[in-house]
């Protein structure tokens, strides 16, 4: 008898909540029994979502000193959060930055799950991964940890492969310098607005912010040690994130051949527009419950190509669907790593040519 597989989702935040809509709708697709998911917290406010998630087909799984409170609220756990767990083929952890690298040590003693996946705030918990860019470094049976980047990460990631690296020599890119322009909070928080724009700090003496390190860990997984740098600003917005970059490469370039390596990338996304307002307003109406799944949205009219070997222009970033669905993708190549790649063909829709 063919065992159970199960998904485990833990959280239920920005990333969790709408991570397990999209795993529900592609559980036919991942061959998946059951999609479960931990919520911590019995709020009444949090009442509407839950029950839209148990409608749609996933799980709750709670507590045992909580289950008394979530059934007040009308709520029925299917599980105990632990059996939840135990039973998982795959976990996801979305909870809040730091938790996923503390819960490691509890999943390591795990033996039935293949694979634990954390988000982009746990440094450290695992393999960095982005979906499309480093797939030929995710080893079958050894890596059973996996850090899915973060959304900014992976718009750098796509704009460095994409312009730098794809079908040209190895050394081909000199440098990459990105400035994240950041909207400061989603639209499903309700706090961390701010005023005005916030200029980010330069931690890191070689990255300058977490965006640059953690894609040239992300390239590293190939073997490549590239040369990136990253600043930040949040910006007074909830719309979403852009991206300015700025990339120097060996062999000369045109911004025709710019343009045409940026449309034969099925994770890119070109558009004529220059407003977030609008990209996010095509994103409502058209993506996956209002979020795009491309890994970037290049806006033409600001591609530059300046001396043959610089190229410069503004992108901006799909808020969390680029992760989200390297988040799937992690969890199918987890379940079937020779033919996950099929499996994946139910998120063609939402892979959008032109924006």
């Amino acid at each position: 008898m063919k065992a159970q597989r199960s998904i485990h989702v833990v959280g239920t935040g920005t990333i969790g909540e709408p991570l397990i809509g999209l795993l529900v709708h592609a559980q036919q697709a991942l061959e998946v029994d059951e999609i479960t998911f931990h919520k911590h917290s019995p709020r009444l406010e949090d009442r509407a979502k839950i029950r839209s998630l148990v409608r749609r087909g996933a799980k709750l799984a709670v507590e045992p000193q909580s289950r008394a409170a979530f059934e007040k609220l009308g709520l029925q756990p299917a599980y105990e959060a632990s059996e939840a767990l135990e039973q998982a083929t795959v976990v996801i952890d979305c909870t809040s930055d730091g938790l996923g690298n503390a819960h490691k040590e509890a999943y390591q003693a795990l033996d039935r799950a293949r694979g634990f996946i954390a988000q982009g705030s746990e440094f450290g918990f695992g393999k960095m991964y982005a979906h499309g860019i480093n797939d030929a470094a995710l080893v079958p049976g050894e890596d059973r940890f996996l850090q899915v980047v973060s959304c900014n990460t992976h718009n750098i990631a796509a704009v460095l492969y994409t312009l730098g690296l794809a079908h040209e020599a190895p050394d081909n890119l000199l440098e990459g310098r990105f400035l994240c322009l950041r909207r400061s909070s989603d639209i499903s928080q309700c706090d961390a607005f701010l005023p005005a724009p916030e200029v980010g700090k330069h931690h890191d003496p070689q990255f300058g912010t977490h965006h640059a390190r953690d894609a040239w860990h992300l390239f590293g997984t190939l073997g490549l040690d590239l040369n990136l740098y990253s600043s930040a600003i949040k910006l007074n917005t909830q719309y979403m994130h852009s991206l300015w970059f700025n990339l120097r490469v060996k062999r000369p370039v045109t911004l025709e051949e710019v343009i045409a390596k940026l449309e034969v990338n099925p994770a890119v996304a070109l558009t004529e527009k220059t407003l977030a307002s609008t990209i996010f307003s095509f994103g409502r109406d058209h993506g996956y419950f209002g979020r795009l799944l491309n890994q970037t949205v290049v806006s033409v009219p600001t591609l530059a190509v300046h001396g043959g070997h610089e190229i410069t222009g503004f992108c901006f970033t799909p808020q969390d669907g680029n992760s989200l669905l390297s988040s799937v993708a992690a969890v199918a190549w987890f379940l079937d790593p020779d033919g996950y790649a099929q499996d994946l063909q139910f998120a063609q829709p939402y892979l959008f040519d032109e924006v």
